[in-house]
């Protein structure tokens, strides 16, 4: 019964577009074959669950989170726009906040309307110096979450919210325009204070790139030579009769 199950799973996974297809995709995947597939995935997750494979995936992990800190510094650099979100209705207007280019110093102020890209930093009012963030404060724990009961009762709202905590008891607070902005905002600032990037977007990232990377180390090039420049970009065609257009 499981080897049937997992035909009918198998030939569902290709999400065929009629009953035929159904059934010839079930005649392909016999039972010797669906015992091959287990084989070689069995086989495949040996190979990654080796000792030299752990070693090199640990090896390899703080390279790819020092990437992932880059590239959250790098977006904190480029700005992002916020709305200001009052307890009674939601209002046009809008604030700026990025972080200097030498990291040390967020640059915010209001806006008149949503930006068409970066704003420049001296057209930015307000400083605040990262060596006075004591720390970063999520969800319902943000004061300005606190204070609005009628924020504090929407769910969406609340998964993105976060605050920054400096001097004694200041607060610089924040609604992310969505999940993605959330996660980039936190996990940069938690970097500048030296702590774990721990949102959702980091673990996927850090799959995602972990598993490129130690495929492409995994390669076998013996023999292959591989040059150290990259091949020249061929010259432009005469004419483009080859191309077909399919309107």
């Amino acid at each position: 019964m499981q080897v049937v199950r997992e035909q009918i799973m198998r030939a569902l996974s290709v999400k065929p577009n009629s009953l035929d297809q159904f059934k010839s995709r079930l005649q392909n995947l016999s039972y010797t074959e669906i015992l091959k597939i287990r084989q070689s995935e069995r086989m495949n997750q040996e190979d990654f669950q080796s000792r030299p494979i752990l070693e090199l995936r640990e090896k390899i992990q703080p390279e790819i989170m020092e990437l992932i800190k880059q590239q959250r510094l790098n977006r904190l650099c480029e700005g992002t726009c916020f709305r200001k979100i009052s307890s009674r209705r939601r209002q046009d207007k809008f604030w700026y906040c990025r972080l200097s280019p030498n990291h040390k110093v967020l640059h915010y102020g209001d806006l008149e309307e949503s930006p068409q890209g970066e704003v420049p930093h001296d057209s930015l009012q307000d400083k605040l110096p990262v060596a006075d963030i004591k720390a970063v404060i999520t969800g319902k724990d943000c004061p300005h979450m606190k204070e609005k009961g009628a924020l504090k009762q929407n769910k969406e709202v609340l998964e993105l919210a976060f605050s920054v905590l400096y001097e004694s008891d200041e607060y610089l607070n924040f609604i992310a325009p969505d999940k993605h902005e959330y996660c980039v905002w936190t996990d940069g600032l938690n970097a500048l204070l030296g702590k774990e990037m721990t949102s959702d977007y980091t673990k996927t990232d850090m799959d995602t790139l972990l598993s490129m990377e130690m495929k492409l180390r995994l390669l076998d090039l013996e023999n292959i030579q591989i040059p150290e420049a990259p091949p020249p970009i061929p010259k432009e065609p005469s004419n483009y009769d080859f191309v077909y257009d399919c309107n």
